[in-house]
């Protein structure tokens, strides 16, 4: 397929019928035929886990001197998802699988329990036993009043409380929302799709 070099993406599907397709696409960075096949190589590693109709959504993406990798795997009922940035494409693309590879080992039985059949996973992943590190515990629960207001308002709350988010009721929208701090100073709004 060559090298592009397009604004938003190059979109590349590539394996055979019979593994996992890995659907690629870069923003500001070229998606070689050397990332294509450093990436095949460690994601293929994952084919233990996942049956062959398992689509493995790969964004590659480049921001001043970051190299950003972000990995998203829909399986029935969930998403299992990934981010690495480093300064250098190819650390990020080892330290992903490594880290996907860790949430399946330590979250398996809860994935396994939400999809009943085990749907997108290989038998031998549902059988096999691994050391869960810990469960999730929720050692804390916190009650308070939801008022209506606007994002920006929730923005600047959010600061006041020294919080990294916020949950609020949007004035805008008559729902419940989360505004967070994002890297560089800025401001993520989370809504429910509807």
């Amino acid at each position: 397929m060559g090298t592009n070099r397009i604004g938003i993406s190059e979109l590349w599907t590539g394996r055979d019928d019979d593994c996992m397709k890995i659907v690629i696409s870069g923003k500001n960075i070229d998606v070689t035929t050397g990332l294509r096949n450093a990436i095949e190589a460690k994601l293929g590693k994952l084919e233990k886990y996942f049956t062959a109709d398992t689509e493995v959504i790969v964004t590659l993406s480049v921001e001043k001197e970051r190299q950003k990798i972000e990995v998203t795997i829909p399986v029935k009922g969930s998403i299992i998802r990934s981010e690495q940035t480093s300064n250098d494409m190819y650390v990020s693309i080892d330290l992903v699988e490594e880290i996907i590879e860790r949430q399946l080992k330590k979250y398996k039985n809860k994935l396994i329990a939400q999809h009943q059949s085990g749907g997108s996973f290989q038998p031998s992943y549902m059988e096999q036993d691994f050391d869960e590190d810990e469960e999730v515990k929720i050692v804390r629960t916190k009650r308070f009043d939801i008022k209506p207001m606007y994002p920006e308002d929730a923005c600047v709350q959010m600061e006041l409380l020294g919080h990294s988010f916020f949950v609020f009721y949007n004035a805008e929208t008559d729902q419940v929302n989360v505004v967070y701090k994002r890297k560089g100073n800025t401001y993520g709004l989370i809504e429910p799709e509807e």
